[in-house]
């Protein structure tokens, strides 16, 4: 898989076998063609983690300088996987964000498009704070070692807020310092030890949240109240 930058915080991506790949939010047209002919590489699909305009905005000229095709992100609920040269591409129905949100798996990455960025989510654009939290619940069951790759890079963003709101974590320092510009990546582990939207049972954020008065007696609470901060 490689992963390719866009409109200057976007992430794009090139799932691959080895002759074959999947481009997933293609804005990054010119890099991604490139990267595929360097290694004899088809790219037979186009799909996208959801159908807002910068990342689907690479889709048309993709399509026209390619022989691949569209897979509609709309038309993904209730597949398995896609295949690419044998070995899965597996695909997850993560609403929250938008309704459309799509998670993918390839191995043990996770594509996780604007439902779970590196320090933090996404905004929940859909008003389904209730798909959300299954979503964010779902992907947080996968291992600990899954690495996550997001649709945007708003690690600083993300940390400066972490700061202010659980200013004693020991963990962001770290975490910022192991922070690539060029290669933005964490894994699930990290994301709950920082991210402030995974930790609503962190007696740290239980606490943040009371003081400001925010509900707390059960954990779908405390996500809807994490996500009022």
């Amino acid at each position: 898989m490689k992963q390719f930058f866009y409109n200057g915080d976007n992430l794009g991506y090139l799932v691959h076998g080895d002759g074959h790949a999947v481009a997933i939010d293609p804005g990054a047209v010119d890099p991604m063609i490139e990267f595929a002919r360097e290694r004899n590489l088809t790219i037979e699909w186009v799909t996208n983690t959801h159908t807002h305009h910068d990342h689907v905005s690479g889709n048309r000229e993709m399509l026209d300088r390619t022989r691949a095709k569209l897979v509609p992100c709309t038309a993904l609920k209730g597949r398995e996987f896609i295949e690419i040269d044998g070995e899965p591409l597996r695909v997850f129905h993560t609403p929250g964000h938008t309704a459309d949100s799509f998670t993918f798996k390839a191995g043990n990455s996770l594509i996780t498009g604007d439902t779970l960025f590196n320090g933090t989510v996404g905004n929940c654009f859909s008003g389904d704070l209730a798909g959300f939290f299954t979503s964010i619940k779902l992907l947080t069951a996968f291992p600990g070692t899954s690495l996550v790759y997001a649709g945007h890079d708003y690690v600083r963003e993300a940390m400066a807020f972490a700061k202010s709101i659980d200013p004693e974590n020991p963990h962001i320092d770290s975490f910022l310092k192991a922070y690539d510009p060029g290669h933005v990546v964490s894994t699930l582990d990290d994301e709950l030890r920082v991210n402030p939207y995974l930790r609503f049972n962190a007696p740290a954020m239980i606490a943040r949240m009371e003081k400001e008065t925010l509900p707390v007696e059960t954990e779908y609470e405390r996500w809807c109240s994490i996500m009022t901060l």
